[in-house]
């Protein structure tokens, strides 16, 4: 049963993993040390897809665990606000709502310190899986931070059977967060033990480089990352816009030139924008010229919310992106 605001919004995507609350230094360009304060911001990649996918009007819940504590209860807000379905969200009372503080370096790019050990998210049991709203899922989408430790990556591997098994499109984007593995080797080791069950796979240029080893970000790298399961594989490049290669063809799709004030959830929007887009139609993937214009529109929703700090509040609506994309 969808929740009330996506009832009309056609087929389900699932986003599993982390919530947690990324507080943003009130002045841009400085390290952590020397902010003078910070602004609580709802974040965590599978809930910024989920939300992202709401607010352009498609169908969307998230499955995770939260803190029974003030910022666990608020984010489930935040997400019952934007119509994503919180039937999937578990609260523990023994561990707190997970914390990062994120600073904006001068050049727009982030530094991340966290607060987790254990988070609440840490502690997803596969037991506590709602396994009726995986399975009702057309795309399931996750990440790789709940891959770091038990429970919760017993926990992801179920729900990423469950949903396979009743014919959900996998979705990974790996979210690369060093400071949380053990060792950049057991990050990489991780992220690849799940990496030829997805059929849709987001990277940034920057994990692409950590993943094939290569200081190149060319085709033969990227293509070194495909597997037969694979139906497309997109890097994303910044300000450069993003790559796309399938089974049967590939390129390169421009960025649109904003202003950009904070780069936390780009990635996050890009990926919300193209599920939203392809969960009721699939061939979208074998037909370049549509690929295209959904690629263009994904990249339209990655570049708005640069443009705002914070990911959920910067998020887009369709209106907004379209208004871009037509203007460009």
């Amino acid at each position: 049963m969808a929740s009330k605001a996506g009832e009309s919004s056609g087929s389900l995507i699932v986003s599993f993993g982390e919530m947690l609350i990324d507080f943003v230094p009130t002045v841009s360009g400085v390290s952590l040390a020397e902010a003078p304060g910070f602004l609580k911001a709802p974040g965590g990649a599978p809930a910024n897809v989920a939300i992202a996918v709401a607010r352009l009007g498609g169908h969307a819940a998230f499955v995770g665990k939260l803190g029974d504590d003030e910022f666990g209860r608020m984010l489930a807000g935040i997400l019952d606000e934007n119509g994503v379905s919180t039937k999937g969200i578990n609260f523990d009372q023994g561990a707190r709502t997970a914390l990062a503080f994120v600073t904006l370096r001068a050049d727009g790019e982030r530094e991340f310190m966290f607060y987790r050990n254990p988070s609440a998210d840490m502690l997803l049991t596969p037991e506590e899986l709602n396994l009726e709203l995986i399975r009702s899922a057309k795309v399931f989408h996750y990440g790789s931070i709940s891959l770091i430790v038990e429970p919760c990556r017993s926990a992801h591997l179920k729900a990423m059977e469950a949903a396979k098994e009743a014919g959900a499109l996998l979705s990974y984007d790996p979210n690369l967060r060093l400071p949380l593995w053990p060792s950049p080797a057991e990050a990489r080791e991780q992220i690849m033990s799940i990496w030829d069950k997805a059929e849709v796979i987001k990277v940034s240029d920057v994990e692409l480089e950590f993943l094939t080893g290569s200081d190149k970000i060319d085709d033969a790298d990227a293509l070194s990352l495909w597997h037969p399961n694979l139906k497309l594989l997109l890097v994303t490049l910044g300000e450069k816009g993003c790559r796309y290669y399938t089974k049967n063809f590939h390129g390169q799709v421009d960025a649109f030139h904003v202003k950009a004030v904070d780069t936390t959830g780009a990635g996050d929007a890009f990926v919300g924008a193209l599920l939203c887009k392809i969960v009721d139609d699939q061939s979208v993937i074998e037909d370049e010229a549509r690929l295209r214009e959904v690629l263009k529109f994904a990249n339209g929703c990655g570049a708005i919310t640069t443009t705002k700090k914070g990911a959920i509040p910067a998020l887009p609506t369709a209106s907004e992106v379209l208004n871009l994309v037509k203007g460009a």
